[in-house]
């Protein structure tokens, strides 16, 4: 899995989202919005994450080096998981590239093209971009042009 953070305008201020990504898909398992970018924003996000997988010990997550990563509270709430932490080299945003460019098609397809009067407005729109339209019905290269939910059915034992 990987994880990341971005920020989206809204006319109240920013709001950040952390998500968390299963690469073996590019399905989007978790995520969590919030006013503030600290460590809670990337613990949800995790939470979320393994509450709805339910893997077993040893997955990897892979990050960037942000403070929020880095954080005791981050390396705790992983290691009770089981999870094995991966960072990026400084100043390598390919180490993270499936995340890159989910932020970035998250940005061009959708969130620049619409304005958030209020974070609960954006909230409300980006969980219905998220889980109605990237997980089940954008293609994907990676996938051989199928959506993450589509990938990841094929990804099943028969």
């Amino acid at each position: 899995m990987g994880g990341r953070i971005t920020y989206v305008a809204t006319g109240e201020g920013w709001l950040y989202l952390a998500a968390v990504m299963d690469l073996a898909s590019r399905r989007i398992v978790g995520w969590s919005m919030s006013e503030m970018i600290d460590a809670k924003l990337v613990c949800a996000a995790l939470r979320s994450a393994y509450w709805q997988r339910k893997p077993g010990v040893g997955l990897l997550v892979h990050t960037d080096r942000g403070s929020q990563y880095a954080s005791h509270e981050y390396r705790r709430l992983a290691a009770n998981f089981g999870i094995t932490m991966s960072m990026s080299r400084k100043v390598n945003c390919w180490d993270n590239a499936a995340m890159e460019s989910f932020f970035k098609t998250f940005k061009v397809e959708r969130i620049y093209q619409v304005r958030y009067d209020t974070r609960a407005q954006a909230r409300l729109d980006i969980v219905d971009w998220i889980e109605g339209f990237y997980n089940r019905v954008r293609i994907h290269s990676a996938n051989g042009y199928l959506a993450p939910v589509t990938r990841e059915r094929s990804l099943l034992p028969a």
